[in-house]
């Protein structure tokens, strides 16, 4: 397989493999918008050649928009491989070059988030656990933080208070989510529109900087669900979906 790393050089002509539609997509658009801002923080996203969900992306963790405290590490945001190319090694061969690359600029180790089973958007534990991370820190909600130190004396990545015990002070259904993640710029007007057709008390809240990130009530900041303050899910709604949390 070959792989493409996407820059701010080459980024209007390439697909991003989780949205691959044209750059007048706004899910497109606003991925790439939020890409090439952080293209400037040191964040790297390989990809194959070849059209389809097959990338890494991955960032100094000081960089991270999550609420994470792992200097010197190198934060995986996202590791995705679907469909026809699942099941050919791909996902190793992307993990292995972040590493060569982690390595190459002095970084202690690696770190991603996952849980103890697996849950969508999210790294698979039994992957992880194969290629030798192990669990560091975990918040109230089951989301962990993995790592994959370099030397043995390497210091543990750990999750920020705020983000160790999901709760906030606000009823009715609250949204934190990014633009990392393109399809949050198609479905969250749709689900807010479904909300106020069904008189649902429905807030979004668009996390736009790392430091709002960094310091959100939630390890996962892509796309994070409350209710009445507890929090229910980071699997990203669209209108069935909604509906149906709705009529449970």
């Amino acid at each position: 397989m070959e792989y493409i790393k996407v820059t701010n050089e080459n980024i209007d002509k390439e697909h991003i493999c989780c949205a691959i539609s044209n750059n007048n997509d706004i899910q497109v658009s606003s991925k790439k918008e939020w890409l090439k801002e952080q293209f400037r923080e040191g964040l790297v996203f390989l990809k194959s050649a070849e059209r389809g969900k097959c990338f890494i992306e991955y960032l100094p963790a000081e960089n991270a928009w999550n609420p994470i405290s792992a200097d010197g590490y190198m934060y995986i945001d996202c590791l995705w491989v679907a469909g026809s190319f699942k099941g050919h090694g791909y996902g190793a061969d992307l993990l292995d070059a972040c590493m060569e690359d982690s390595k190459s600029k002095g970084k202690k180790g690696l770190c991603i988030l996952s849980s103890g089973k697996k849950k969508p958007f999210l790294s698979d534990p039994k992957f992880l656990q194969y290629k030798g991370f192990k669990v560091c820190d975990e918040a109230d909600n089951g989301i962990q933080l993995w790592y994959l130190p370099f030397a043995a004396d390497a210091p543990l990545p750990e999750f920020k208070e705020c983000a160790r015990h999901p709760h906030i002070e606000e009823k009715g259904y609250v949204l934190y989510y990014t633009s990392q993640c393109p399809f949050n710029a198609k479905y969250v007007p749709i689900v807010e529109e479904v909300a106020k057709e069904n008189g649902v008390s429905f807030r979004a809240i668009h996390l736009q900087s790392k430091e709002e990130a960094q310091n959100a009530p939630t390890p996962v900041t892509t796309y994070a669900l409350f209710y009445d303050g507890a929090y229910l899910t980071n699997e990203q709604m669209n209108d069935r979906k909604f509906l149906k949390l709705l009529s449970r």
